[in-house]
Parts: C-alpha cells; sequence; structure tokens
C-alpha cells in the first residue's frame, strides 16, 4: 500500500521543518534575551545539520522509502546511514565554531591590548581550521568503516602502518610542511591577521591565514597568495609586530636658507590639527646636505599603518603649501649664477 509509506515520508519533512524553525526561533529568543552572549546567534547557522541529522535519523527509522523507490532495503539504509554520518560531523562542526568565535567576540569586548587582539584572532582562526579538518576526517573515516570491505583493509593496514606512515609522510611532504608551518605561526606570532609586511618587494596585509597558505592584500586591492612555509624559511618584513603604529615620515628637499625652526614649529602646529597622527612623537630634522639642496626629513607616530599613510600624504602636502605661501625662496631651484656673488634670492621681510 503505497499511501501509508507516502503519509510518513511526508510527516518526516514536515517534522524536519518544524524542528529546525522550533530551534531556530528558540534560539533567537533567547539571543534576545541575552544580547551579551554571542553563542546563541551563532548556533542559529547549525539549522540545515541539524534538519539534515533530524531527516536522516527518521528516514533511518521509519524506513518509507523502501516501499515508494524499488531499492534494495539494505542499499538504501546504509545510504541515510552515511548521510547521518555526515550530518552529524557538519552539525558537530558548526558547533564548534560557533563555541569558538563566541569566546573570541567576549575575549574582543574586553581586550585592550590591539596586538594581543590580531595574535588572539589568528590562533582562533587557526584553530577553527585545525579542529574543523580533524573533524571531517573522522567523519570521513567512519563513514568508510561502514563498509565490510573497508573493515576488512583496516586490518590489513593497521598491519603495515609503519610503511604506509612513510610512505604518505613522502608524498605529503609538502602538503604536511605547510601544516605544521601553519601552526607555527599561529602560535609563534611571528605574524598575524591585519599585520602590514613587505614579502617578495611588494607591501600589503595580512588578510587571511589556513592551514596550507597565507594571503596578503597589496595596496591596489591586489591579493598575493603564498604557501605558509614561506613565512618560517624565508626573511620578510613585519612592520607591526611589536606595535600596531608606525614611524610615517616626510622627506623634502629645501633650498639652503630653509628656516628650520619655523618649518618645525608648522610641522608641529600640523600635527596638532590633524587626529591622524597618535600624538606620542614627531622630529624635524636635516639629514643630509648636497650641493645645492638640504634634506630635511619630518618624522611622525600613528596608530595604524593606513593612518600612517594618510599623514604622510597629508603632512607632505601641508609643508609644501606653508614654505611656497610663506616662505617661496626655500624651494629648491635651480641656480644660473656664476658662483662670483651675483644677487641672492628675494625674502620676505621679517621671516
Amino acid at each position: 500500500m503505497v499511501w501509508l509509506p507516502l503519509f510518513t515520508l511526508l510527516a518526516i519533512v514536515a517534522a524536519t521543518l518544524a524542528i529546525g524553525w522550533t530551534v531556530d526561533q528558540t534560539l533567537q529568543r533567547v539571543a534576545d534575551r541575552h544580547p551579551e552572549a554571542p553563542v546563541w546567534p551563532l548556533l542559529r547557522r547549525c539549522r540545515v545539520p541539524l534538519q539534515v541529522v533530524v531527516a536522516a535519523g527518521l528516514l533511518l527509522g521509519t524506513r518509507p522509502l523502501e516501499h515508494l523507490l524499488d531499492l534494495r532495503g539494505e542499499t538504501l539504509r546504509h545510504g541515510l546511514l552515511l548521510v547521518l554520518v555526515a550530518g552529524l560531523g557538519w552539525l558537530t562542526v558548526r558547533i564548534v565554531a560557533a563555541g569558538i568565535e563566541a569566546g573570541f567576540s567576549r575575549y574582543e569586548t574586553v581586550a585592550g591590548d590591539s596586538a594581543r587582539l590580531q595574535r588572539v584572532r589568528t590562533q582562533v582562526g587557526m584553530l577553527r581550521r585545525v579542529v574543523s579538518a580533524v573533524i571531517a576526517v573522522v567523519t570521513v573515516a567512519v563513514m568508510l568503516l561502514t563498509f565490510a570491505a573497508m573493515r576488512a583493509l583496516g586490518t590489513s593496514l593497521l598491519a603495515s602502518a609503519g610503511l604506509l606512515t612513510v610512505v604518505a609522510g613522502i608524498a605529503a611532504q609538502s602538503t604536511l610542511g605547510n601544516f605544521f608551518a601553519g601552526l607555527q605561526i599561529a602560535f609563534s606570532d611571528t605574524v598575524r591577521i591585519g599585520d602590514t609586511v613587505v614579502v617578495e618587494g611588494q607591501q600589503g596585509t595580512v588578510e587571511e591565514i589556513t592551514l596550507a597558505y597565507l594571503v596578503v592584500r597589496l595596496w591596489d586591492y591586489r591579493r598575493l597568495i603564498l604557501p605558509v612555509s614561506y613565512f618560517v624559511s624565508r626573511p620578510f618584513e613585519n612592520w607591526t609586530r611589536k606595535h600596531p603604529g608606525l614611524l610615517a615620515w616626510v622627506v623634502l628637499h629645501l633650498d639652503h636658507t630653509t628656516p628650520v625652526d619655523l618649518l618645525r614649529t608648522a610641522l608641529h602646529q600640523r600635527l596638532q590639527a590633524t587626529p591622524l597622527w597618535d600624538g606620542l612623537e614627531w622630529s624635524l630634522q636635516v639629514t643630509d646636505t648636497t650641493p645645492t639642496t638640504l634634506v630635511v626629513r619630518a618624522a611622525m607616530t600613528a596608530r595604524t599603518t593606513d593612518d600612517a599613510a594618510a599623514l604622510r600624504f597629508e603632512i607632505r602636502e601641508q609643508l609644501i603649501a606653508y614654505l611656497r605661501d610663506e616662505h617661496p625662496y626655500a624651494l629648491p631651484r635651480v641656480r644660473t649664477g656664476d658662483g662670483t656673488g651675483g644677487p641672492e634670492p628675494d625674502r620676505p621681510s621679517g621671516r
């Protein structure tokens, strides 16, 4: 009789949708009552894998498809068992990821050190990927062990595990090297998400760290993708490892008659007027001379690399404008005199 299994199948579909909706709404209400706990909104991502587990479990227990589809019962049950195991692995990954992200979100609200926050963010991301990979491997292993042939093969594999380990280690040397390099990067604090690095002559910001590769976002929004083993085997520059701020500097080539003291005062005034300066350090020094110019360097600190770049552009423009308007004789010029005491460039009086 086809009506009974069809009704059972429809009841399973309705029960699956109802359970998923009920759990989702319950989590939403709990999240509204406890907005300080970030774990409840994150757990709502488990709705789909939960429905897969519920549907596979009910179908495996009631077996309505055996009557609707012309399939052998054992084959169908084995297929549903595989779906159930895969769904459980998927659900476990989502629950663990929600717990890890919720823990980091709570830590993020109380952490005051941005450098430590970047380090923890990198470690949490790597931990989430490692745990997900382990759960995926265990899930696939359990699914394979549901086959009788694989269970028989498992005994043989255990007997020759030493040889297989050596062969697998040689074959996957690069993959394993990247895996352990990723763990080393995450917990040795050599590079973190958000760090400004210079790699292969290119400056960028670390955007993502995985178990296999690292993504650096360049200034023009291109992505430089490198294996993580690169960062444990080759030298690279990390500008923000100890502190997220940077020392920005502007180099100006000016005339020997430049009033350096007045220019130093003008620099300080402009730094105090811009929110890009963090208020920690600044200086203006004559770092070199040439037969025709003075080399003046204005240095100042900023909170982040983006602020440092913007501050450098702004101060360069403002100092040039100040010299152009107040001391035009200080701008570099090509001298055409014969060096015998020709007339000096006109200076504004009283400056």
